[in-house]
């Protein structure tokens, strides 16, 4: 890959209730980490590429790119989008066209400051026959798990290991939320709490399946591999992009089970990083749900259609952090996942970005991974809407 691009620092806030920080605290405090630890100044910057999805609602801002600029007071190139990942792709395109050298890419939210407002714009968000219809903004995870057991024809002991298999998800998560600092929920929770929560709501999917609403700010400096080798000796390659998409209208999808957007940008991704799913042992899904988790496995040819929740169910009974996988661990969402960690729709694709970088760096802490000589890539995945868009990033910790 031609200049191939690289992070060299990484920097976010803590995910939750930020109700009395401004947005420009947020973002600030996830830039000022990633700016001490590259040594990069503001003046280093030769464009910034934000991402949000409510801000001008949430905080009745105007053109979020003047917002950046009176904050960083710099008169760069700036672009505003939904998530990190689609700021993160426009940003290595930059870098390998030979346009810039060093960005700033970043994200933000603050959804708390409007909670009602939020669950009715998240609702728009994902399908709008299911907003007119009534739908909850977690109707079509509910939807999507029902035709899931139908096409794989569930029932009896396999329905009841799938349902346990989707609370061990959100048992995993929460475990592994306990050891990060950032995260909106550090506490433990048990399969048997999942089920209580599921039979007080009266649904296949209760409290403890959904990520919850957040405020929070992430931010990562990608440079060139020329200049990435000068500022550290630790940089971590974008050796493989892409993003898809689909049908905003769910219903009208050809299949109801998957997501083909998730598919596509998979495969394009791999394909440029040149390396296949046996490859990764760490992975950063968009689990919305625990059911998204589930499904995600799938999508990204991890697991075979219909069997991921066979693998999960095993790997659960006597689990030991990681999924099983041909002989191989599979370590996914170390840092809690949008499950326990949070979920800022602006910010959680560089949740993920930092959670990658560090683990690849052997600088996560308590959550480190051991297996340093198989960890050599990570891969992230995030969505925005309900798979209508898709995105799919390789990194590594050397060139290919």
């Amino acid at each position: 890959m031609r200049n191939l691009p690289a992070i060299v620092a990484v920097g976010r806030t803590k995910f939750g209730e930020h109700y009395g920080k401004e947005p420009e605290k947020l973002i600030e405090e996830a830039w000022l980490t990633a700016s001490k630890d590259s040594g990069i100044e503001r003046r280093g910057l030769e464009a910034c590429y934000l991402s949000d999805c409510f801000l001008p609602i949430t905080n009745k801002l105007g053109l979020e790119e003047g917002f950046l600029s009176e904050l960083t007071e710099l008169h760069v190139p700036m672009e505003v989008t939904r998530s990190v990942s689609a700021a993160l792709v426009t940003a290595c395109h930059a870098i390998q066209a030979g346009v810039y050298k060093t960005v700033l890419v970043g994200g933000i939210e603050k959804m708390t400051d409007r909670w009602d407002k939020i669950r009715d714009d998240l609702m728009l968000l994902e399908d709008p026959w299911s907003y007119y219809a009534g739908g909850t903004p977690e109707a079509n995870h509910e939807l999507m798990l029902r035709a899931y057991i139908r096409k794989y024809g569930l029932t009896g002991e396999n329905l009841e290991k799938l349902k346990i298999a989707l609370a061990q998800i959100a048992v995993k998560n929460h475990a592994n939320a306990v050891k990060n600092e950032y995260a909106q929920f550090q506490r433990a929770i048990t399969v048997e709490q999942v089920f209580k929560a599921r039979k007080a709501s009266r649904k296949p999917l209760g409290l403890y399946d959904f990520a919850p609403i957040s405020d929070g700010a992430s931010a990562l400096i990608l440079t060139s591999d020329e200049l990435a080798k000068k500022i550290t000796d630790k940089p971590v390659y974008v050796l493989g992009h892409s993003s898809a998409t689909d049908f905003l209208n769910f219903p009208a999808r050809d299949d109801l089970t998957h997501f083909i957007a998730s598919k596509t940008a998979m495969r394009n991704s791999f394909s440029r990083a040149e390396i296949s799913p046996k490859d990764v042992q760490l992975l950063e899904l968009y689990d919305q749900s625990t059911f998204m988790e589930l499904i995600a496995l799938e999508d990204l040819g991890f697991y075979e259609p219909g069997t991921a929740w066979k693998v999960i169910y095993d790997s659960c009974q006597d689990y030991k952090t990681y999924y099983a996988l041909n002989g191989k661990k599979l370590f996914v969402n170390t840092d809690g996942g949008l499950k326990a960690d949070g979920n800022p729709l602006g910010a959680t694709g560089g949740a993920q970005i930092f959670e990658i970088f560090k683990q690849l760096r052997g600088e996560a802490g308590d959550r480190q991974i051991q297996n340093e000589r198989e960890n050599r890539f990570g891969c992230t995945h995030e969505l925005e809407g309900f798979g209508t868009k898709a995105y799919v990033c390789v990194l590594g910790k050397e060139q290919k």
